[in-house]
């Protein structure tokens, strides 16, 4: 169980349900892989504006321009990391290098031993999304998700996928590791968006 803090000004952010923790919890599926950063790849496939598949290895993905954003962090287990500061490359600079198709409408985010979430485009793109290389301007630690994870913000942080391999551009929605097992295709934190069973009609695949 994790430890619960004293309420503070930063509880009014909180979405409902969710509590701040003591400390920043770790929580993953599976083990932690090794970086091998003369191997490393980060593929963009699927639904690509030129047919092709993208390729970038590690220098050329880490040499791409920079961002930071500060946002907090809602895991679907209760707990909610305020503030946190995270840099890296966003996003919105990946789909300009490597752009989608115009009738894309979702993508998957792709991690190391076949993990995946899926996201529409409009939460892929947006200002905060980006694929985080530090946290408080520090590389991010091996079992946070090192050298590159996905930080999706705004939604429940399964969708901010650890050990980002790949990007997959769909025309159609399909779901994802946790998706499949029972969680919300969207994942809305203030809508308390957590499991399959409350969706909605649209609000998940056909």
């Amino acid at each position: 169980m994790v430890e619960q803090s004293e309420p503070s000004w930063e509880e009014p952010r909180l979405p409902p349900g969710q509590y701040v923790p003591r400390g920043r919890p770790v929580i993953h599926y599976g083990r932690v892989p090794r970086f091998r950063p003369e191997t490393w790849q980060l593929h963009v496939m699927g639904a690509t504006a030129s047919g092709e598949q993208h390729r970038f290895t590690w220098p050329e993905f880490s040499a791409l321009p920079r961002t930071t954003v500060v946002a907090d962090f809602h895991c679907v287990t209760k707990f909610s990391i305020m503030g946190n500061e995270w840099g890296g490359v966003s996003a919105a600079t990946l789909m300009e290098v490597a752009p989608p198709a115009p009738e894309v409408k979702h993508v998957m985010i792709w991690g190391e031993y076949g993990y995946s979430a899926n996201v529409r485009i409009g939460d892929f793109d947006r200002a905060q999304t980006m694929f985080a290389l530090e946290l408080d301007e520090k590389p991010i630690a091996l079992e946070r998700g090192f050298p590159v994870r996905m930080i999706v913000p705004h939604l429940y942080a399964w969708k901010s996928v650890k050990w980002v391999r790949a990007v997959e551009y769909l025309l159609e929605d399909r779901r994802g590791f946790w998706e499949e097992r029972g969680y919300h295709n969207i994942a809305d934190p203030w809508r308390e968006q957590r499991y399959s069973y409350q969706e909605e009609a649209g609000e998940g695949p056909p």
